[in-house]
């Protein structure tokens, strides 16, 4: 495997810092002593905190593109892939008991800033929800597929923040079945 470039290790290393301690409160230092490089040689790479947190939602995006592919390849059915990006909440559940939801805390802090670049991060959940929207549409439901998929989305994002405030696992566990057994609940799946 090849070595990342500074640039890569710059991404990386701001795309955790944001989501751990948010953008507004992460600085270029940060970022810098984290790689382990000088500010000097940081702006070589980036000018400004901004051109960061683009790279940093270009590298997100990428990576969300990735994992919705791989769970539409490693289903058997579209509802499987729909479970697949439940069981999101449990896979990464001690992140997010810490830290939130990655995407949910950075499109929340962008809001409040009214950041230029907000509209950039919501397009994850574009992502997720237009991903969301296919998986519905394969399973005979394209006359609600976009209203499910943002159902779905909304319950998960709660989930999300609820578990980050409360740090309970077993509510985690819990909402998760129910968000399956509502799933299961509709008639195009149970068909």
């Amino acid at each position: 495997m090849a070595t990342p470039s500074t640039r890569d290790l710059i991404i990386e290393k701001a795309d955790t810092l944001f989501y751990e301690r948010g953008f507004e409160a992460t600085s270029f230092a940060d970022i810098a002593a984290s790689v382990g490089i000088s500010r000097g040689n940081f702006y070589h790479h980036f000018k400004t905190k901004d051109e960061i947190l683009d790279a940093v939602i270009d590298r997100r995006i990428e990576n969300t593109s990735a994992m919705l592919d791989a769970f539409a390849a490693d289903a058997s059915t579209p509802r499987d892939g729909i479970i697949a990006f439940i069981h999101i909440v449990i896979t990464n559940r001690t992140k997010i008991m810490a830290f939130g939801c990655p995407v949910g805390t950075l499109c929340a802090e962008l809001a409040k800033l009214d950041h230029a670049l907000k509209p950039r991060a919501a397009a994850l959940f574009t992502l997720f929800g237009d991903w969301l929207t296919r998986q519905f549409a394969a399973l005979g439901m394209a006359d609600h597929a976009g209203r499910y998929a943002l159902h779905v989305l909304a319950w998960s994002q709660g989930v999300a923040a609820l578990a980050a405030a409360f740090h309970d696992e077993t509510f985690i566990r819990r909402e998760v079945d129910d968000i399956t057994a509502w799933l299961d609940s509709l008639p195009a799946v149970l068909a």
